[in-house]
This record gives C-alpha cells, structure tokens and sequence, in this order.
C-alpha cells in the first residue's frame, strides 16, 4: 500500500500547501504527476519534501519572531512575584523541581495544605519525569502523546515550569521538533469571556508575530494553558457543537473545547496546568498523560537556600529543618521565597537574631517585611523603627477583608478583577503606586487587555489575611465573622473557629484555623502594633488549648482533622501532649498504657513527622493491641514507602480484616505478618478481596496459626493464581487435605511461586 492510500488526509494537506505556493495545479495535482511518472510512491516522497521546503522556509521569519518574543518575555523572572525593575535571569534563579509520571485525573478534594504534607512522603514506586520527556510516545503505547495535564498546589511551579520549557524552545535548547509554541494562560483567555474568534484569530491576537500566517494545519505546534483552576470559561465536553475548520469563528470556550477534543488542529500538542481540585474538568478521554508536579525534594530544597545565602546557609537549612511545619512547606518553591525573604531581613538586623519557629509568626514576620519596604519607598523612613502609617493600616485591612470574603464565602477564589477590589475599599491606582512592593502580597497580572486580574501570591498568604481580618474584626468590634453575629467571649470565638475547621470535610479551612489561633499570641501581635492590639489572652490561650484537646479527645474524629489540631497546638506553642508520647516511648511503657484518643493522636502526630521515612512498622514496638492497630491505620496508610508490616501476636480478630484490606493498596508493601492472631475465615476472606486489588504488590503473606480451616482455601487458591504472592505461609492451621488440593488448583495456574508451607491433618501434601 503507498504512502498516499495509508494517509490520505496527511497527503492532502501537503497538495494544498504546494497548491497554494503555485508548485501543482489545484485541479487533481496527483493525476498530473502520475501522467509523468506512474509511480505514485516516488511523487509522494517528493511531494512530502517539496512540502516540507516551502513549509520551512515560509515559517522560519515567523518563528525567529516567535523566539525572539518568548525571549524577552520569559529570559527574567522575580521570584514569587514581579518587582518593578527588579528581575533576575530565570536560568541562574531556576531550581529543578521533582514532577511525577501518572497518577489519576479526577479531583482531590483535600485542602492543598494536606496535599503539601502527602507530598513530603513520596511513594516508593514513583517514576519521576522531566518536561523535556513529557511528549515522548511510550515504547509499549502505540499512540502519540496529545495532551498532557500536569497538576500541582498552588505556588509548587506550575507556571514556571511552563515559562521555563518556552524559553527553552525559543532558545533551542528543547523541543526543536516543534515548529511553534504558543503559552497561554487561562486568566487571559478569562478576559475573552463573550468574544468570537476563529483558532487563526485568536493566535494572532496573542501572537502578532503569526499574523503571515493564515493556517497552521500543517504545522508541529504546541499549545500551552497554564492555570486550568482559574478558567471562568464555561468547557462544555458535552454539549460544544464540533468545529473542525481553524477559520470558523466561534465563542473562545467552544474554540477550547474542540482544540482539546482533537477535532481541530488533531496533530497539535497540548500541555494544560491546573491545581488539583480542578482536574476533572477534562474528561479523561482526551488526556494521554497525567503528570505531577511535586515541588522540591530534601536535595532541592538545599540547593534553593544554599543559592539565595552564602554563609549562612548552612545555619538556616538546619533551622529550619529543626521546625517540622515549616519544612514541609518548604516543599512549595513561592514558601520557599517567602522564608528566604523573613530571615534575610532578619539576619541583616542582628548577629543573633530571634528565628521564626512557628508558621504565624514567619507569616507576621513577611507581612512586617513588606509595610517596611514600603515605608522606606514611599514616606522616607527607614525601616528601623517601623511605625504602621494610617495608609498602611487601611490598605493591609482591605486586603485581609479581600482574603476573607473570596476564600470562605466564594470557596477559594484565588483570581479577582477590578470590581472585587472595589468592594472592599481597595482602589486599583493605589495598588499600581505601591507596585512591587505590597505586590509581593499582592499582584497584577500583566494582560494585552483593559481588564487587570489581580492575586495574592499564594493561597497561604491568602489565608493568613483572612485570618488576620477575622481577629481584627473580633477584637475591634466584638463581631464574629465566622459564626451568627452575637456578642461572646475571647474563649468562644476560638472554639466556634475551631469548631466551623472541623466541620469542614476537606480541611479547606485547616490552615486558616492555625493562623488564627497563632495570632492570639502576644508575641506575634506586638510585631503588628495598630493592626493588633495586644489582648493580654494568656488565659485565653490556655483556654483554646483545653477546648483543642478536648476534641482531640472525642471519639470519631478523623486522623487528618486530628493531625490539624496539634499543628494549631503547636501555634499556641503547646507541646505537652508531644512529650508526654515521647517520654512513654523513651521508656518502654507505651505497651503497658491505655492510651486516651488525645495520646493516639498525638502518636500518630510523631510518626506522620518523623524526618526518616518509616519502610517497616512493626505494632509491637508501640502496642500489640487491636484497638492501637485501628487508631494506627490511618498512619500506616500514609507511609508511602512502607515494605514490611508487622502484625504478629497483636491479638487481632476478624473485625479488623475490612479496614486492615485497605493497606493491602499501598503500592509499596511487599511483607505482611498477620501470624498468631485469631482472624477466622470470614476475616481472612476480607483479607483476600484487598489481596486480589490492582495496586496490591504483597509478595509475603504469614497467616500462621490464625485459626483457619478447609473453607478458606477457595479464595486463597484465586488469591494465588492472580495476585503478586510468592511466600505464603499457612503452618498450624486446620486445612484439611480437601483445602490442600485446592491451594494446589490455586498453584498450578500460578506463575513464579517460590514456596507454600503448609500443616494439615495430613503429612506435607505432594503438590506443595
């Protein structure tokens, strides 16, 4: 079969390009040349290089313009923000971030904050890729690579990423089989909202430099849409009417939709970056690969520090490893940038200055840095002594009521537009007087547009000036934004907070809570003197921790909320419950102890921040115990690297078989002793549906002496012809030689099982 027949569409898009530049007749080119030669193969050869020229040489101005443009735009960047004239080369401030192949597209409803401290245990089976790999076609997949979806927190690196890879290509240092690339964002296409343009038009109006060109159909591109979260247009899969012509005009979300679809411009490639909560909004049909961008790891998050200080580095890389909250946040490069910005200003003060130790006050600490920046600018101060102007005050209460009203009452708006700002006092000209400076907290996106969308620089700083207008709001007019207004105690306010967090079934709330409870603290309201006036709470302190721990100690509560709460403790600065678990388990008394819900926790706290990653859990080391092991659960879940699990002589019964298959899915866990605990057939049952899940890698399986008999062969014989088991260890157990020959079945249509030990009534039955 010629080339031709195999792919006619491809062979008329070429005539067409020859058509248009004169090289063939526009009437049936093909039996022109057939006339001359009769042979079909050869004139498709030289009718793809002939394409190939003109397509070449009447890009190539095109794209230099392209390059030169993505250039200027991308070579420099601030970190996590734009500075008026403050921009540093993006290739010598670039940090390597550590992004992940795979991993599904629907939605994570978790708060990101609890996203960030699952991303501090990476599972041990990961298989990490690099941007330049992204659209590498799979050796076992036939299909190319279309679409790409890559996730990732707010502030991880999303959008540099994307700016990273187009300076790259316009370089050519990457992606140099891409003719033209074309970055996008989504809050400029939000702008867009009730326009038409055809494909053509709508790159030329982002791209003039295009505008030679009048179709792209036979062009390699690659289409990048940063920030899918953002998107206010409504993509509709369902519903869109197909276009497949690049000139036919239509709304920008039906241009979207059909682009994405592969129903216009099929052989170009698409990468789209989004937060988690908004992956679904694509349906997987029309992703080829999903990836992951997981921020630093350890090496990387040195690297940073050791590039932004010089010699004291070393010092603030062990500080703040010192402080486990911190460094888990570090794993977010804009947290990164915020921590580097508080102790360079901090350690510039004094030989030994006093180091933020929780996350409030180095949120306090940055919010200080930046009212002295601007006091400096623009009223001549010098920052020594920093007096907050009646300015300032009212600018950072405006913000706080901005944070407030788009995070709790629109549910995360992290993207606002002009009239967003009007609502809440804040004048647009103002913010552009104080650009680069109140910017770091707040910023402009930079649009070809009329509209301006704003933002705050990340979703914590977001949180934290919320949480700062909710206090301010209590204590200056007694009014509890967060609960039906009546008058109440300081000691009220905090638990009703506490109280709405725990509400909340995905934690979006988690780290608003800590920073609210943070800034009853005197020390962090002195930095703030006439946002906060000192409360004098010590009682009311100590009256939120007993309220922390009395829920902590309710029955119920789930281990992520729980985990939440000894962050708010820590804070508060309150510790007791931590040293409490850690003397019981420096003396080897945690066995003997009977535990209160508040201790489990506070166990399940350690583990979950030990600095070490856990690959074996053994219970007996903590307490050989049913009722440890289901408070544990939850913990052992969230190990990520965990290979070996030691559940022997815990004194297990079957009840515990259903929630204990769950952590057959952890895809690390290779060993699994359950021996000497009385779990029955009906537990081990429970036990053989995990056995039998896809992501279940268990190689070893103890179930000696656990009370089983003949009856529960069946499954376990499926168990062996279908699962990843080669040692399965069934000694002292009333198998009958009934239930031997069908473990026997089981191992015949088993591939690679090394050993089965078994006891039955019998002497070791032949087979095994």
């Amino acid at each position: 079969m010629s080339n031709w027949e195999e792919d006619p569409g491809e062979t008329q898009n070429m005539l067409q390009g020859l058509c248009r530049c004169g090289l063939v007749s526009p009437q049936d080119p093909l039996e022109q040349l057939e006339e001359v030669s009769g042979e079909r193969e050869v004139w498709a050869s030289l009718l793809r290089l002939l394409s190939d020229v003109f397509l070449t040489g009447h890009i190539s101005p095109v794209q230099s313009k392209l390059k030169s443009h993505l250039q200027q735009k991308f070579s420099h960047l601030c970190e996590g923000v734009a500075k008026a004239g403050d921009h540093a080369p993006l290739k010598k401030i670039f940090t390597e971030l550590y992004i992940t192949e795979g991993g599904a597209s629907e939605v994570n409803q978790e708060h990101e904050v609890r996203l960030m401290e699952t991303a501090s245990r990476p599972a041990a089976d990961e298989t990490s890729i690099t941007c330049e790999d992204m659209f590498k076609q799979k050796p076992e997949s036939e299909e190319p690579i279309r679409t790409v979806l890559t996730k990732g927190v707010a502030g991880v690196g999303k959008t540099v990423q994307t700016q990273k890879l187009s300076l790259d290509w316009a370089e050519g240092r990457a992606h140099q089989d891409i003719q033209l690339l074309f970055p996008f964002t989504f809050r400029e296409l939000n702008v867009l909202r009730g326009s038409e343009f055809s494909l053509v038009e709508l790159i030329h109006h982002f791209f003039s430099q295009t505008k030679s060109l009048s179709s792209f159909k036979f062009l390699q591109l690659l289409f990048i849409f940063d920030g899918l979260d953002e998107c206010r247009l409504p993509l509709d899969f369902s519903w869109t009417r197909v276009l497949t012509e690049p000139t036919e005009s239509a709304s920008v979300e039906e241009l979207l939709v059909n682009l994405i679809r592969g129903n216009l411009l099929p052989s170009a490639r698409l990468w789209i970056t989004t937060r988690p909560a908004a992956t679904n909004q694509i349906p997987a049909e029309y992703v080829s690969m999903v990836t992951e961008v997981r921020g630093f790891t350890d090496p990387q998050k040195e690297q940073y520090f050791m590039k932004r200080f010089t010699d004291e580095a070393t010092a603030v890389i062990s500080h703040i490893k010192s402080i486990r909250s911190l460094y888990i946040m570090c794993y977010i490069p804009v947290f990164c940038w915020i921590l580097s910005t508080v102790l360079q200003k901090l350690l510039k003060q004094t030989e030994k200055p006093e180091l933020p130790k929780t996350l409030t006050e180095m949120y306090v600490h940055f919010l200080v840095v930046q009212a002295k920046v601007k006091n400096i600018k623009y009223h001549e101060g010098t920052g020594a002594d920093l007096h907050w102007t009646d300015e300032t005050i009212k600018m950072v209460q405006s913000l706080g009521k901005l944070a407030f009203e788009q995070l709790l009452k629109e549910k995360g708006n992290l993207i606002f537009y002009e009239s967003d700002l009007s609502e809440c006092g804040l004048d647009a000209a103002e913010i552009a007087r104080y650009s680069g400076v109140f910017t770091e907290v707040f910023r402009k996106e930079q649009d070809l547009y009329e509209d301006k969308v704003y933002c705050f620089i990340h979703l914590s700083v977001q949180e934290f000036l919320a949480a700062l207008h909710v206090h301010q709001t209590f204590y200056s007019s007694g009014v509890n934004l967060l609960s039906p207004p009546h008058s109440e105690s300081p000691e009220a306010f905090y638990s009703s907070a506490v109280d709405l967090a725990l509400q909340s079934p995905n934690g979006h709330l988690d780290l608003f809570l800590r920073f609210l409870v943070g800034l009853s603290l005197p020390t962090n309201q002195r930095l703030l003197p006439g946002l906060l006036t000192e409360t004098g709470s010590d009682r009311t302190n100590q009256a939120t921790v007993e309220y922390i721990k009395q829920k902590l100690n309710e029955e119920g509560l789930s281990t992520e909320r729980s985990l939440n709460l000894f962050h708010c403790l820590i804070e508060l600065n309150d510790h007791s419950l931590m040293e409490e678990i850690q003397k019981f388990m420096r003396s080897g008394r945690l066995s003997n102890r009977d535990l209160s819900p508040a201790q489990w926790s506070a166990l399940s706290f350690l583990l979950l921040s030990s600095d070490s990653a856990l690959e074996e859990f053994d219970l007996r080391k903590y307490c050989p115990t049913e009722r440890a092991l289901r408070n544990l659960l939850p913990v052992v879940k969230s190990l990520m690297v965990l290979s070996v699990l030691s559940l022997s002589s815990c004194g297990l019964s079957q009840s515990v078989c259903a929630p204990l298959a769950s952590v057959l899915s952890i895809s690390s866990l290779t060993h699994l002793d359950l021996s000497n605990n009385d779990l029955q057939d009906s537990g081990l049952e429970l036990l053989c549906e995990g056995l039998k899940s896809a992501p279940c890698r268990l190689e070893t399986l103890s179930l000696s002496s656990c009370g089983l008999s003949q009856s529960v062969c069946a499954p376990l014989a499926s168990v062996l012809s279908s699962s990843s088991l080669t040692h399965l260890d069934l000694n002292n157990n009333d198998l009958q030689d009934s239930g031997v020959e069908l473990l026997c079945e089981g191992l015949k249509n088993a591939l690679m099982k090394d050993s089965v030990s078994v006891s039955t009534s019998e002497a070791n039955a032949v087979c095994l």
